[in-house]
């Protein structure tokens, strides 16, 4: 006979006269731990399942409207303001275009200025043994800081950049990110460098003299010389004896420079000899110098 509460009637053989435990849950201790029958709470739960999906839906289907609504008027505000953006770039075009017919105009203006003031020295210095030195030593020093025109024979090299081409279809080619550009200021410089060093005794970018003060710098996706913008092809004039520069060049780091970016991207690379060069006057600048103010 079972005891209540899940005993029977054996007996322990640890413990004489001790009733042994059955290893099953009683019935009552079931009904008083679980609350709710296991079919009602599958029940309960697949009915919650369908309300996360519709909520889930919801929240979707309100952040895609949202989203719709900031494009919609992000386009609409786009096309309000692109007929005044459209305004605005012709005014600013405007005015580049007449300042630049004013700098063309102003630079036309110096250079006769400059005939002029040429003209009336020579005239008055050339009278005596030492206004012709003078002007001998004017002449000297004009030619040293590239402040006359000069023609002579001398070596031209020829860079131009490859543009569009297949070979530069992938980016990793390309020396500028989003620019089909390979010619940097940097191998101009050593080009110049490297005429120099081969004996050239003038030398003109893109059509912009050399001399003193004279800077070639990366603007962007442009070179400027001398604050001038220049493009490919871009022609180096180099004056002076043209055999012996020619053969120094062919074995200076400029051209070394110029057949590897030549072999590596496509380079158009062409060095020529040539009679009756023609290099305009550099802009003359006023120099400077720099004084102590004060005790030492």
């Amino acid at each position: 006979m079972s005891t209540l509460g899940g005993f029977d009637s054996g007996r322990n053989t640890h413990r004489p006269g001790a009733p042994t435990l059955i290893p099953v849950p009683s019935l009552l201790r079931s009904l008083l731990t679980d609350h709710l029958d296991p079919g009602y709470a599958a029940a309960a739960a697949a009915d919650r399942r369908p309300r996360a999906r519709a909520r889930d839906w919801t929240w979707q289907v309100v952040a895609a409207v949202l989203i719709a609504t900031v494009f919609a008027l992000a386009w609409s505000q786009a096309r309000a303001t692109a007929p005044g953006v459209r305004e605005t770039q012709q005014v600013l075009a405007g005015s580049v275009r007449s300042a630049e017919a004013a700098t063309d105009q102003a630079a036309a203006r110096r250079d006769a200025l400059i005939t002029e003031v040429n003209a009336a020295r020579r005239s008055r210095l050339e009278g005596d043994a030492i206004g012709r030195q003078l002007l001998a030593e004017l002449d000297t020093a004009g030619y040293a800081a590239a402040a006359t025109p000069v023609i002579g024979p001398g070596v031209t090299v020829t860079v131009t950049d490859p543009g569009a081409s297949p070979d530069l279809t992938d980016v990793s080619k390309q020396r500028i990110e989003g620019s089909r550009q390979v010619i940097l200021d940097r191998d101009l410089q050593l080009v110049v460098n490297s005429l120099w060093s081969s004996g050239a005794e003038a030398i003109s970018v893109g059509g912009v003299r050399i001399g003193p003060n004279v800077t070639i710098r990366q603007a962007g996706g442009g070179i400027l010389v001398d604050n001038q913008p220049v493009s490919s092809p871009y022609v180096v004039l180099a004056v002076g004896p043209p055999h012996a520069m020619q053969d120094a060049f062919d074995r200076s780091p400029g051209l070394q420079r110029l057949r590897l970016l030549e072999t590596s991207y496509g380079v158009g690379v062409n060095v020529a000899g040539g009679e009756g060069l023609a290099l305009p006057a550099a802009s003359v600048r006023d120099i400077n110098f720099a004084k102590q103010i004060g005790p030492n």
